[in-house]
């Protein structure tokens, strides 16, 4: 049975559309009324979910991170995620927002401390993130809740990944795993794709899927071909809005073009090579049978003289038969351009 787990009342699995995640993250530049407009756009755009990321500063860094400066960004990684973090009423209220525009709050804690308040919130599951994704000691706590979660594997090998599914597994947990190239945008020749169905091989209990920092859809879209249930885009209102994510995030317009297209995919995947009921009709016109090109008298001999094959199909014998007729003898007398039928063949 293929892997599926519900998060919240959304079924995600084989059996259902792929979940599409836009992430506002922090985009929102640490202004929750932002926030909140960004989940507005998302909504309208047709989004069932949004993520963000949970950010509890003095748990998550030592003051070590304010040497480390992104390949993306010009300051520290402490100073972006500092001017960009949600406080616990804050968040709360936008949790409590999200919700009230009927989507699924989901978010990344990059700590404990972070995992607690969320978990706190009531959420339905977790998003753990790339960078998190060999974190062992934060992946099992977060584990211990009871709850699904959704893990991106960028950066890791699968066997690394398999020490993280490990610890879900001890747990009982539900999970996915999304392919993933911390790439920032990633060009088309980095988003393997390939990667993701090594997961799915190699981790079978666990639905898939492509957190993609891609700027255009055409990855996600192909993901889905190959089995993709959860897909995940940076997501802001406004392109024109400044952030260290915004140069590989989808906009509204493009986010609804993802989830009609990846419910198009979705539904054309799959199946086995063969007619269907509904080509019936096609295949009446369609299809060739065998007929006579001359009149052919009783006791004459059928061969490619007197036979050929035009449409419809609806003939007795169909037009791949054509040749085990010949050299046998008519029964009865057939006229030019009849269907041939085995009655009107001697049975000698």
């Amino acid at each position: 049975m293929a892997a599926s787990f519900y998060l919240g009342d959304r079924l995600v699995g084989d059996s259902a559309p792929p979940l599409v995640v836009p992430e506002i993250g922090i985009n929102h530049g640490g202004d929750v009324e932002v926030a909140k407009a960004m989940v507005d756009a998302a909504a309208d755009a047709g989004a069932e979910v949004v993520k963000f990321q949970s950010h509890v500063i003095d748990d998550e860094m030592s003051h070590h991170a304010k040497d480390v400066i992104p390949g993306n960004a010009d300051v520290s990684i402490y100073e972006i995620m500092a001017g960009c973090a949600l406080d616990a009423d804050e968040e709360a209220d936008l949790k409590r927002h999200t919700e009230s525009r009927g989507l699924i709050y989901l978010s990344t804690p990059f700590s404990r401390a972070a995992a607690d308040r969320l978990e706190s919130l009531g959420v339905v599951g977790y998003k753990i993130g790339s960078g998190e994704c060999n974190n062992l000691p934060l992946i099992e706590h977060i584990a211990g809740f009871g709850k699904p979660i959704i893990l991106s594997t960028g950066m890791n090998t699968v066997e690394s990944v398999a020490r993280s599914v490990e610890v879900i597994a001890r747990a009982g947990v539900p999970f996915a795993l999304l392919h993933c190239t911390n790439v920032y945008p990633t060009p088309p020749e980095l988003v393997r794709l390939g990667a993701m169905s090594e997961l799915a091989e190699a981790f079978p209990d666990a639905v898939v899927g492509l957190s993609d920092h891609s700027v255009t859809n055409y990855p996600c879209i192909g993901a889905v071909a190959l089995g993709a249930n959860i897909l995940e885009r940076h997501f802001v209102d406004d392109l024109t809005r400044q952030g260290p994510d915004v140069e590989c995030s989808m906009d509204p317009r493009a986010l609804t073009e993802l989830i009609d297209a990846s419910r198009i995919v979705w539904a054309a995947r799959g199946g086995s090579k063969g007619p269907v009921a509904a080509e019936e009709p096609t295949i009446a016109f369609a299809f060739a049978s065998v007929v006579a090109i001359a009149d052919i008298g009783p006791g004459d001999e059928l061969n490619a003289t007197n036979l050929w094959v035009k449409r419809p199909g609806t003939g007795d014998i169909p037009a791949a038969d054509l040749t085990a007729l010949y050299g046998r003898r008519a029964a009865v007398r057939i006229p030019r351009d009849a269907q041939i039928s085995w009655a009107m063949i001697d049975e000698a």
